[in-house]
């Protein structure tokens, strides 16, 4: 399949571009950022993204939504990306709406996601426990009970978990920390009684939550897919995210790429833009040239989830350790191009480096990515 987006996937590109540049350039999240709003993302912004018909775009036509695809989540995510946008698309839309479409009963689908495609329910993942993503060492027990199960433990890193009236949760139901098998996905009201969560505003000024469960019942119908059989689900799930992810440091890149770029062209220095420099255009030439291998192989990685393919879990891999590395390279250049005034909260390059860094963590690092190539090659 050609690395290039058909003609439907480049208006849907412009489309949202128009509203994302016009309605949240990074200057909104300054202002959310000083203002510290406490839902981090605004709620009538979010109303005309679902207007538009962005927060159903993973959702299927019969519940409401457009029934497109992760190339499609991934065009959107990309221009988030390019004005660090905060918004509840890639826990809501892209996540929770895959897992309910992917995993959820004809009623569990019927019930959530007609709300999801009208942007009137938002829904958080939670599965990390620690300061690292490592969805097999789940360790948040959920005990049977009665027709029931009653989940214990605590759950770190939820993005956007402070505002989701909908928890998606990891637990295990069987076996050890580190099993495959005994893994269960559960829906689960954040209001039930034993329930606690606390907001954690993160370095890039977006949010995520801690949860505490302290025997927060269940009843078995909230169980999204089958008891014990959840990692599956979860695995499939977290790639799509991952995808995304990808796509949105993609948009990152580039952006930071081109205000760099300009600011080489206007800066001077002995009497001639830096950007006559033949070390500096060296450099800048090879963050372009991973800038532009890395979005291939973040569409190579959409288009094989879209297709289902059996490699597509290695497609993410590697996308996803690509794209954090090459985020990373662009910041990093892109700081240490500006001079001192990179380090200067005026300019805007420093919210780049900071969302930089939460998404290379978002669904597992660079290092977890190659870690998971290498041992699915026997290493």
């Amino acid at each position: 399949m050609a690395l290039v987006l058909t003609e439907e996937q480049s208006m849907l590109r412009d489309s949202a571009r128009g509203l994302i540049s016009d309605k949240a350039p990074v200057s909104h999240l300054r202002q959310l950022r000083d203002s510290k709003d406490a839902t981090g993302f605004s709620r009538d912004l979010w109303k005309t993204f679902a207007e538009m018909g962005f927060s159903g775009l993973l959702v299927p036509e019969k519940f409401g939504g457009s029934g497109l695809g992760c190339v499609e989540a991934g065009v959107v995510m990309e221009e988030i990306g390019r004005t660090l946008m905060p918004s509840p698309f890639l826990a809501t839309s892209v996540v929770a709406a895959s897992a309910l479409s992917r995993g959820g009963s004809e009623a569990q689908k019927a019930q959530h996601l007609p709300k999801i495609s009208d942007g009137s329910l938002l829904a958080a993942l939670a599965v990390d426990e620690g300061a690292k993503h490592r969805p097999l060492q789940t360790s948040l027990q959920a005990a049977r009970s009665g027709n029931g199960f009653k989940l214990s433990g605590d759950k770190a890193f939820v993005v956007d978990g402070h505002t989701a009236d909908l928890l998606i949760v990891a637990a295990r139901t069987a076996g050890a920390a580190g099993d495959r098998n005994g893994l269960t996905l559960f829906l689960v009201d954040p209001k039930s009684k034993g329930l606690a969560v606390e907001r954690t505003a993160m370095v890039d000024s977006h949010n995520a939550a801690r949860i505490a469960f302290d025997n927060v019942e269940v009843n078995a119908d909230s169980v999204l897919g089958e008891v014990d059989q959840g990692y599956g689900l979860l695995e499939g799930v977290l790639n799509i995210g991952r995808g995304a992810v990808a796509s949105e440091m993609v948009g990152l890149g580039e952006e930071v790429f081109g205000r760099t770029v300009t600011y080489l062209k206007e800066r001077k220095q002995f009497g001639k833009a830096i950007g006559e420099f033949q070390a500096l255009q060296h450099r800048a030439a090879q963050l372009y040239i991973e800038i532009e291998i890395t979005r291939a192989a973040v569409l190579k990685a959409l288009q094989a989830l879209d297709a289902d393919a059996d490699k597509a879990g290695t497609a993410v891999a590697v996308a996803k350790a690509r794209a954090g590395t090459t985020a990373t390279q662009a910041v990093q250049e892109g700081v240490q191009m500006h001079g001192g005034m990179g380090m200067t909260d005026q300019f805007d390059i420093g919210f780049f480096m900071k969302r930089a860094r939460v998404c290379q963590e978002l669904f597992g690092d660079s290092n977890f990515h190659a870690d998971q190539l290498a041992r699915g090659k026997g290493y």
